[in-house]
């Protein structure tokens, strides 16, 4: 009989249920901790810059915030935070150059912050991952330190909106755990 069970068939591996239970592969309804703050994941979305560039952005919610996750994929993974703050933070003055000049400035001083133009983009945003995405530009700031970002989003003409944020690293997030709404 123990010959049997030794040279049988071999019967297909069970997967490891916490195998995918990783930063990068959270859903809608899973529970992180980061800042010493348990968050749920309300929503995945992507931005699709072309060429296969695609950037996963999740928000997050806690009892007193909504915070976005977004990974870049270049050499390596690039984790960030950005909370949304109202355009009119920043000046009247930013969105009127880039109506004018059809061009973002090249600096704007947030809170006595210089942050300058690293990058700047036109893709589609997916909502949820899904439909047909709605086409935006995109002005990423940095300071001069790098740890203090700034983003500038153009929906259509005249829709704007901003962020700012910081670097994360992966090791920041802990106790993923999947929730109810995760299928």
């Amino acid at each position: 009989m123990g010959l049997k069970i030794f040279f049988g068939k071999k019967t297909a591996k069970t997967p490891d249920p916490l195998k995918d239970i990783i930063l990068s592969n959270l859903q809608v309804g899973w529970f992180v901790d980061f800042d010493m703050k348990t968050w749920q994941v309300e929503a995945c979305h992507h931005y699709d810059w072309g060429g296969g560039d695609i950037t996963p952005e999740w928000q997050l919610r806690s009892h007193d915030e909504t915070i976005y996750l977004e990974k870049e994929s270049d050499d390596e993974d690039e984790w960030s935070i950005s909370r949304k703050i109202p355009i009119a933070r920043l000046g009247s003055g930013i969105t009127k150059h880039i109506i004018e000049h059809e061009a973002p400035p090249d600096q704007i001083v947030f809170e006595g912050t210089a942050f300058h133009l690293t990058e700047t983009g036109g893709g589609h945003f997916y909502k949820n991952g899904k439909g047909p995405g709605e086409e935006m530009l995109k002005w990423d700031y940095a300071d001069a330190s790098e740890n203090q970002y700034l983003s500038v989003e153009q929906w259509g003409e005249e829709i704007f909106e901003a962020s700012t944020g910081i670097p994360a690293e992966e090791y920041q997030f802990t106790n993923i755990l999947p929730g109810e709404s995760s299928k």
